[in-house]
């Protein structure tokens, strides 16, 4: 008997999707790897555990391929970009990643919702919340770098600021949780 819930297409863009959270985890590793050897701790310690976190996201989509009863496929992973020439364009680069890692979330709801495969509909939802907090997070940081003077703040300015960063949230506010009393 044949339990797989998924359609060939649905199951195929998943699949897509689990390459691409993996090719996301080696893309905040290789940034990570870089910003330690630039000296930006603070920026290596949010990147790390961002890669980390990607990871989880790749496997969130192996675990629901497989009990949907499809059957997750582990693909060749790209390289690496090559290392960003200074802090304004590593963000920059990770920041068009994460659009394009959106649009990537929006096919697949699309999709599931073509296919009027509400399970997978729903599922998506949190990964389009997830791409919410992902890219306000990363403008966030491209904001902080501009007011430090962006590709040509100083050495000072550049300190302070991977300081914050290394100890900031890695969960970003959004505007779905703003009130009054907590803009």
């Amino acid at each position: 008997m044949d339990t797989n819930r998924l359609s060939k297409s649905i199951e195929d863009i998943l699949n897509k999707q689990v390459t691409k959270e993996a090719n996301a985890a080696q893309i905040y590793l290789s940034y990570a790897v870089w910003a330690d050897s630039e000296g930006y701790a603070g920026v290596a310690n949010l990147f790390f555990r961002h890669s980390g976190e990607e990871r989880n996201h790749m496997m969130k989509v192996i675990e629901y391929i497989q009990e949907r009863g499809g059957r997750a496929k582990i693909s060749a992973l790209a390289a690496p970009p090559k290392d960003p020439k200074n802090l304004q364009e590593c963000f920059e680069k990770t920041f068009q990643h994460e659009v394009d890692n959106t649009t990537a979330i929006y096919e697949i709801v699309n999709l599931a919702q073509k296919e009027k495969d509400w399970a997978t509909w729903n599922f998506g939802q949190w990964f389009v919340k997830e791409q919410i907090e992902e890219e306000t997070l990363i403008m966030d940081l491209l904001d902080k770098l501009k007011i430090a003077g962006g590709p040509k703040a100083s050495s000072e300015s550049l300190l302070y600021l991977d300081s914050k960063i290394g100890k900031q949230e890695d969960d970003a506010d959004l505007a779905r949780d703003a009130s009054v009393d907590n803009p």
